[in-house]
Parts: structure tokens; sequence; C-alpha cells
């Protein structure tokens, strides 16, 4: 059974640095990419940014400059650094994963994490 654990949400001034963790475990043979979406209240969920299990990154066009995504293979985490917040990117933030395990290539998703961003 696979699982996706979320953590680093929380309330931030506008301008002000988060850092989201989101780490996959159990019985996992690979993990191919990992992502960052958001959803806002009243909106649908969107991409934030992905990145490759070969390092390769894309982000939306609002966050470029001020997130970084990156991932740390050894211990199955992806990670989100979020810096010059602004009110805008107030959202629950999840995480996705695409993994291969004995069930064959799946993705799975986090809990979700609250993001918010006071102007």
């Amino acid at each position: 059974q696979v699982q996706l654990v979320e953590s680093g949400g929380g309330l931030v001034q506008a301008g002000g640095s988060l850092r989201l963790s989101c780490a996959a475990s159990g019985s996992i043979f690979s993990i191919n990419a990992m992502g960052w979406y958001r959803q806002a209240p009243g909106k649908q969920r969107e991409l934030v940014a992905v990145i490759t299990s070969g390092g390769s990154t894309v982000y939306t066009e609002s966050v470029k400059g001020r997130f970084t995504i990156s991932r740390d293979n050894a211990k199955n985490t992806v990670y989100l650094q979020m810096n010059s917040l602004k009110p805008e990117d107030t959202a629950v933030y999840y995480c996705k994963t695409t993994l291969i395990t004995r069930g064959g290539r799946n993705d799975y998703w986090g809990q979700g994490t609250q993001v918010t961003v006071s102007s």
C-alpha cells in the first residue's frame, strides 16, 4: 500500500516563504514524475510545478522565478520551495506522483496542505 504524506503548509505574510514536502512510502518499485498542484476556493485544481525522474522541471507561469521544485530520490520525497509568496498563492496544495508498484503504473495524490498568504 502506498501513502503520500505532505507537510509544510501554513500561514505566512506576503513576501514570505514556505517549503512543502511530500514523502512517498510503501511497496514502491520506482517513481516517475512528481509534482505539485493547487486548488483555491471556487477554482479548479491547477498544476504548479512538476519534476521528472531525470530532474527536468516545468512551472506554471505565475510561479516562475519564485517557486522551486526538487526531489530526493533516496527519500522518495518531493519539495516545493515557495518564496516571495503572494495572496493569490493561497490554496490547498496537493502533491501528485506517478509510481510503479506491484500493481503497475499509477498516479497517487497527497492529502493536501493549506497555504494561506496574508496581505
